[in-house]
This record gives structure tokens, C-alpha cells and sequence, in this order.
């Protein structure tokens, strides 16, 4: 018990603090209004592309490694370098919300953005337009704030993957223990993308998930969904 309470003394304040900040900023209960989009998979699921645990795992795994979920990650990291320096953070924002490849999802990035934006503003307040890509306000948060930028990506992307796992146990025969699972097996992905993402560059960006591209475009058009994106 002793060893034990000598770690937990060990570790800094200021990790202590940044976790809690992460945990407190995408957690479902911060008010981004997250629950209300799914990102295309309420399409994917509705045409067939995912029906199964399995395939809910493959595809969320490739949306994160290399689809909107690595770019999302890329956009952050380079708005994390750009406010830890004070720079200007326009350019970034502005490439972040033109790389929108359908109406929804610019509605879905754009709209929690601008909610993160206003609520975070308890923590401190970053020179950007109200209107912005959640990535973008997430990232110059963090890096206003010198959270760790790997820590930060870890987080961003566990909620989004969360969120998505939330959004399947409403649209698909998942359950919460399969749910549970799927979150398990992508434990790795979400670290090893984090950390791949913290090194990278803009020149970094791209997509080669297709039809979860197209999956977010024919959202638009579903006759009936629960989901705004």
C-alpha cells in the first residue's frame, strides 16, 4: 500500500489537472451537443455497409487510421502547435472547415466547434471565430493551455469513438457488452493514432475510406433518420 501511495504522490499537479481537463471537455456531458450526430454511420448502417460487431470495429477503425477521424487528428495537432505558440490560428480554421466534404458533416464539425468554444471559455478564451471546426477549437484549447498534444489526441479520439459506439447501440443489434468490446479492441488504434498524429504535419492529410465518405454524403438524403449527420 505504501509503494503504491508514493506513485500517486509522485505524479505532477499539472497532469493531474490537464486529465481532468480532457476528461471534463469531451466528456458526453459537455455541452457539443455530440449525441445528437453520428457522422455517417446511421447511413452506413441503414444501406448495409455495417451490420455486425465486426465490421462496426473494422469500419470505425479505418475511419480513425485513415479517414475523417486521422484527419480530424492531423487539423488538431497543427492548431495545438499554432495557439502553443500564440500564433494566428485563421488559416487553420479555415482549411479545417473547407475540408467539409458534405452539408452534414460541416454541420456536425462546425456546430460542435462552436459550442465547445463557448463553454471552454470558462478555462480560457482563443482568439477564433465563433464559427469553427471542433478539431480546430479542441487543439487551440489545449495548446493555449500547454496540455500535452498526444494526451489531448488520445482523448479526442477515444470520444469520438465513443460517440460513435453510443450511436450504433441505437441504430444496430450491438448491446453494451458488445459495445464494450468493440472499445477494447480499439484501445490500440486510438493510441497508436494519437501518437502518429502528434508527429505529422498538414502534408499528413488524406483519405482513403471512400464509403464512409459517401455513407456521410447520402445522410443528406435518408428519408428517415435519428441522427443530424
Amino acid at each position: 500500500m505504501a509503494i503504491q501511495q508514493n506513485i500517486i504522490m509522485d505524479i505532477p499537479m499539472t497532469d493531474l489537472q490537464s486529465l481532468i481537463r480532457l476528461q471534463t471537455w469531451l466528456s458526453p456531458a459537455f455541452p457539443t451537443g455530440a449525441f445528437s450526430y453520428s457522422n455517417g454511420l446511421e447511413a452506413a448502417i441503414g444501406n448495409g455497409f455495417v451490420s455486425t460487431r465486426e465490421e462496426l470495429t473494422q469500419w470505425l477503425a479505418d475511419v480513425m487510421q485513415k479517414g475523417a477521424g486521422w484527419n480530424d487528428a492531423v487539423i488538431l495537432a497543427e492548431a495545438w502547435r499554432v495557439a502553443s505558440m500564440g500564433d494566428d490560428l485563421t488559416d487553420i480554421a479555415n482549411l479545417s472547415e473547407a475540408m467539409n466534404f458534405s452539408a452534414t458533416r460541416h454541420l456536425e464539425t462546425m456546430a460542435q466547434g462552436s459550442a465547445f468554444l463557448l463553454a471552454s471559455k470558462a478555462w480560457c478564451d482563443v482568439a477564433l471565430p465563433s464559427d469553427c471546426s471542433l478539431p480546430v477549437a479542441v487543439g487551440a484549447v489545449a495548446g493555449s493551455l500547454r496540455i500535452d498534444v498526444e494526451q489531448t489526441l488520445a482523448a479526442y479520439l477515444h470520444a469520438y469513438l465513443s460517440n460513435q459506439i453510443q450511436a450504433a447501440l441505437r441504430l444496430m443489434k450491438l448491446g453494451q457488452q458488445g459495445g464494450v468490446e468493440v472499445l477494447a479492441e480499439l484501445e490500440s488504434v486510438v493510441l497508436d493514432t494519437a501518437k502518429r498524429s502528434a508527429l505529422s504535419t498538414l502534408e499528413d492529410i488524406g483519405s482513403s475510406t471512400v464509403m464512409a465518405d459517401i455513407a456521410a454524403m447520402q445522410h443528406e438524403t435518408l428519408s428517415s433518420r435519428i441522427f443530424r449527420s
